[in-house]
């Protein structure tokens, strides 16, 4: 019984504390900050409803706390053996499908959003089917040469596909008012778990120290710089060519990434 009471409390402070809601609002909530000072040139805090959350809001902050507790983040207290590569997908997916839930016609192009997100599903699954898998800290430490193209291609792919994930791409949205009111607090949700997965996939695990910490946070602030930059660039040009990109590189790109895992799989036999 003292066990089952330690191993809950200790999974009560992942989700709650570290490195799950508390750490996502204060991470999403400063990213979200910077984002709304480069767009608006002006520092305007996040709008966070005061009254009771709605059913989809709630969805994506339990789907993200989910996801988080999953990172390979210095001193998470879930062990490493319990998290899985799955649930964090899965969990960063459910945010997408609450937010179309809202309404698909409140997003621009909800049709190419879910292509993008099948696009993100390839670079974050991808990598793990040689090394055979599910557990993020061991893709992480993958450092076999015969595996870094792949790896390399898969993280290209992923940072291509958080803009629009994020929201941050410039394709104009029927009411943008009310959805702009609504998609503030559901980005606040996902910054740290999509650039917490990033730095979990894609770079060797942090030990757990002061300077591991601060060496995963601050992969993570680089990707969400990355995010910001690749979103003003976006804006910048235009809607129309941001379409262009999604539509006309982004599955190409991900097929690319299929046959550098079909063709890795084959030379690893």
């Amino acid at each position: 019984m003292s066990r089952i009471l330690i191993q809950l409390a200790t999974h009560s402070v992942a989700l709650l504390l570290y490195p799950g809601l508390v750490t996502i609002a204060l991470f999403g909530s400063a990213a979200e900050s910077v984002w709304v000072r480069v767009t608006e040139r002006r520092w305007v805090l996040p709008e966070f409803p005061w009254h009771r959350p709605s059913a989809v809001l709630t969805t994506a902050a339990i789907a993200s706390m989910l996801a988080c507790v999953q990172l390979a983040a210095p001193f998470n207290p879930v062990p490493s053996e319990e998290r899985n590569l799955i649930v964090a997908a899965i969990s960063l997916g459910i945010i997408v499908w609450a937010e179309l839930a809202i309404g698909a016609e409140l997003f621009g192009e909800p049709g190419l959003l879910l292509l993008i997100q099948c696009c993100w599903f390839v670079a974050v699954l991808g990598p793990a089917v040689e090394p055979q898998s599910l557990r993020p800290q061991v893709l992480g430490g993958v450092l076999v040469p015969s595996l870094l193209p792949l790896k390399v291609a898969s993280g290209i792919l992923y940072l291509l596909c958080l803009p629009a994930l994020l929201k941050l791409w410039p394709v104009p949205v029927p009411g943008e008012r009310r959805a702009t009111r609504r998609l503030d607090a559901l980005r606040v949700l996902s910054w740290w778990p999509y650039c917490g997965l990033f730095a979990t996939l894609y770079f060797p695990p942090s030990p757990d120290e002061l300077l591991g910490i601060a060496r995963f946070i601050g992969l993570s602030v680089l990707v969400a710089a990355i995010c910001v930059v690749l979103g003003v660039l976006m804006r910048r040009r235009g809607a129309e060519p941001a379409r262009g990109i999604y539509r006309k590189g982004i599955a190409p790109f991900a097929g690319l990434v299929l046959v550098l895992v079909v063709g890795t799989s084959l030379l690893l036999r």
